[in-house]
């Protein structure tokens, strides 16, 4: 089921949509890029900022039982040589009986963006496609064109997402993570063990293949003393057979009081 709603959603992402989703002359969802300055290190500090109306939802780089994530082509932009993404901890969204992960209302997502020429201007060009619902869901193309600004100061709106990422396993107190690999009948089952102080109420992990060649379904998840059991099948998005590397899993553990990224994990 969760792989029929992706291919579908997919399917309405290829048709032509405008760069703005709207209803007459109101959009469903507007994209800006804002400025945070110059680290210490040299690189750029800005985000992407998308704002839907009220009560409108879009998803995470792992969107749950249904949607699609965000997807982005950087054509056009100049002097950009490394860029790292920090995800703010999404929401867990129950609706129509699924369970989605995502955000309501905005999202500001913080890039980070090491220039190829520090002596030269960095322009932050590209587009942002992306599936947004209320009561219905609607495929979007969100296009921007920015150069950034060195001389900007620190944004409140960057440093309020960068400060809601997850913890760290080792912020989080994590003691040990460790996964058993076993072969299904189409692709390989993943059980991961994770050793860890409780992340509140009734937690979500969500596990990540780390590779785009493959992708994963439902994630079960439960919570025995101080270790939490998540298990999840991993099939390929072509056939033939696929491996999986234990140290590029990322597992995502999603409670009521904080979130955890926990990148890779060990065997046993």
């Amino acid at each position: 089921m969760k792989q029929a709603l992706q291919l579908i959603s997919a399917g309405l992402l290829s048709l032509a949509v405008p760069a703005q989703a709207s209803s007459g002359s109101e959009p469903f969802v507007e994209i800006e890029v804002i400025d945070g300055g110059l680290s210490a290190q040299g690189t750029y500090i800005g985000a992407l900022r998308v704002t839907l109306q009220d009560g409108w939802k879009t998803y995470w780089r792992s969107p749950g039982d249904s949607g699609i994530p965000p997807s982005f082509t950087w054509r056009g932009s100049r002097n950009v040589g490394e860029m790292s993404i920090t995800w703010p901890t999404p929401e867990v969204i129950m609706s129509g009986g699924f369970q989605t992960i995502g955000y309501h209302n905005q999202l500001v997502l913080p890039v980070e963006i090491t220039p190829q020429s520090s002596n030269k201007p960095v322009r932050l060009k590209g587009r942002m496609e992306l599936g947004i619902c209320k009561d219905v869901c609607v495929p979007a193309e969100l296009k921007f064109d920015h150069q950034m600004d060195p001389e900007a100061g620190r944004h409140p709106a960057i440093a309020a997402a960068l400060a809601n990422r997850p913890y760290s396993a080792s912020e989080a107190g994590v003691k040990a993570a460790k996964c058993t690999l076993s072969p299904t009948k189409y692709g390989m089952r993943v059980e991961a063990r994770i050793t860890m102080p409780s992340a509140g109420g009734t937690e979500v992990a969500v596990i990540e293949p780390g590779s785009q060649q493959i992708y994963a379904g439902d994630t079960t998840t439960q919570r025995t003393g101080g270790i939490l059991t998540a298990s999840t099948e991993f099939l390929p998005a072509t056939t033939g057979a696929f491996a999986l590397d234990r140290s590029q899993l990322r597992i995502t553990v999603l409670g009521s009081h904080h979130a955890v990224d926990i990148q890779g994990c060990t065997a046993g």
